[in-house]
């Protein structure tokens, strides 16, 4: 084989290599030229020894053109097929996938319903501190301190003992608090957290939510009470239910009454299931709310002269609301943080 021979081998090895359309192709192309070359070297020793140098030196220079222009070649393709790889991952006019974001908790859409039915009614929103003292938790709402009262509220005191500071354990004292810096007439709700230092179990925690209610006027009855506790019932849970008012005791109403409404578990029947309901206690009425008239004394406590001005008040466990709405059986999974329970809002 002639110089020209191997500038022709040369030139048709880089128009097949130039004519590789992918890798395995290449490949192919890169083991059938080497196997001229090796033929080539075979050669050697059959040629002159005054042509061996010329020889050898030519063959190595297509052998190190065949691996260079390979190698190229190669390299050139693997970014081709990265690019369509890319491509293919990535299609402009597929539909992207939605992120998955975060939704308002149970509790906090409960609250935004209730504060919208009562502002429907002409209602104002108060709110008040978690961190309370003593004389408006307990003596502007005619518990006074030895008030056996005190007891059934389970306070949870903070240091130092001195400065009489509690977390505190019911919403009333917004109520107080409202009475000492408005004048009358006006009617409010005040939704917040509590604290009592008690157990924990399917239908107690030791911190969660009330909604306080409050309206002064005049003239103010139990009977504008019962018109838009009524009401607020049957927008909330978007039907008409029964329900009752009960004597009962609060020291900051007079005369004090629960309210009642009927058992959403069992509806009103007292039965579910072979021992009866156990929500209502298989007395088919689910207790949701104390109220009563405000005492003349928390009038007095706070300015205001209980001959002039009537008002009702009422306090709601807004969780326990959203328990029977959603017909949740543990009042303790509001705090869980378990997304299988939460994603169901």
């Amino acid at each position: 084989m002639s110089e020209a021979d191997l500038k022709t081998l040369k030139n048709q090895a880089e128009t097949d290599i130039s004519a590789a359309k992918d890798i395995k192709e290449l490949e192919a192309v890169f083991r059938r030229y080497q196997k001229e070359i090796n033929l080539l070297f075979k050669r050697f020793s059959k040629l002159p020894e005054n042509q061996r140098g010329k020889w050898g030196r030519a063959v190595n220079l297509l052998k190190s053109f065949l691996e260079t222009t390979v190698s190229r070649k190669k390299e050139f393709l693997q970014k081709a097929e990265s690019q369509i790889a890319i491509n293919d991952f990535f299609d402009p006019d597929k539909p992207g996938k939605m992120p998955e974001i975060g939704h308002l908790h149970p509790l906090t859409q409960t609250k935004r319903e209730i504060m919208a039915i009562f502002a429907s009614m002409g209602f104002d929103v108060a709110l008040g501190p978690e961190i309370e003292d003593e004389w408006h938790n307990f003596d502007a709402l005619n518990i006074p301190k030895d008030h056996p009262a005190r007891d059934a509220w389970n306070t949870i005191w903070l240091k130092p003992e001195n400065k009489k500071l509690l977390l505190r354990t019911h919403t009333s004292p917004v109520q107080a608090r409202y009475l000492m810096t408005h004048q009358p007439p006006f009617r409010i709700i005040a939704p917040g957290k509590v604290f009592r230092y008690e157990a924990t179990d399917a239908s107690h925690e030791a911190q969660f939510y009330q909604l306080e209610g409050l309206m002064v006027d005049r003239k103010v009855s139990a009977a504008n009470f019962k018109a838009i506790i009524g009401e607020f019932l049957k927008r909330f849970f978007d039907k008409s239910l029964k329900f009752r008012l009960r004597p009962d005791f609060f020291p900051f109403t007079e005369p004090s009454f629960d309210v009642a409404m009927t058992c959403l578990a069992c509806s009103g029947k007292g039965r579910s299931g072979p021992k009866g309901c156990p929500v209502c206690k298989r007395t088919g009425w689910l207790e949701v709310a104390g109220a009563g008239l405000v005492h003349p004394n928390v009038f007095t406590a706070c300015g205001l002269n209980p001959e002039i001005w009537k008002g009702w008040a009422f306090g709601f466990g807004w969780d326990r609301l959203a328990m029977m709405k959603y017909k949740i059986d543990d009042i303790r999974l509001f705090n869980s943080g378990d997304l299988r329970f939460l994603e169901q809002f």
